[in-house]
């Protein structure tokens, strides 16, 4: 099983602001729906909550301490450990946040599929900082300013460089 970490952030990491996006991307929401569909997405209350219904054709896992909580079409898990584990079958998974979801799930993560916008965000919620010497760029797509984008951006994915090698 292969673990993904996706996520759209500023170039000061900022992922967030009151519980939602501080910039429409509709490419960055395509690229996500196409790699996320048909597999296993892992996401924190807050995460679902901003989205506000179980994403289609994706087994949706919310993690959340509330042993109370339950959502529509989704499984609701108390910790990431049970996500992952509850995943354990599919080809792969993705972490889809929010903050403290990332943090506790970098450490598991074997691929990290981010976007980069190129600008500066006021937000409230952050992707964690990482040793980027121990990911290597697999991919690089660049985009300019466009009709569809008021600011440059960058589709990346890492792969964690493996240990043994």
């Amino acid at each position: 099983m292969i673990i993904s970490l996706i996520v759209a952030m500023d170039k000061n990491r900022v992922i967030g602001k009151n519980n939602s996006l501080p910039w429409k991307l509709p490419q960055d929401l395509a690229r996500f729906k196409s790699l996320t569909l048909g597999h296993a997405v892992i996401m924190g209350r807050k995460t679902y909550e901003s989205i506000g219904k179980a994403l289609p054709g994706r087994v949706n896992i919310i993690v959340t301490t509330s042993e109370s909580y339950s959502a529509l079409g989704c499984t609701v898990v108390g910790s990431l450990e049970s996500a992952i584990d509850i995943s354990k079958n599919e080809e792969e998974i993705f972490i889809i946040g929010g903050e403290s979801i990332f943090k506790q799930a970098l450490r598991f993560a074997d691929r990290l599929y981010l976007t980069v916008i190129d600008n500066v965000f006021e937000g409230d919620t952050f992707f964690p900082e990482f040793d980027i010497t121990k990911w290597q760029e697999v991919s690089r797509m660049d985009f300019p300013i466009s009709p569809e984008a008021s600011w440059p951006f960058s589709f990346l994915l890492y792969e964690k460089i493996s240990q043994n090698s």
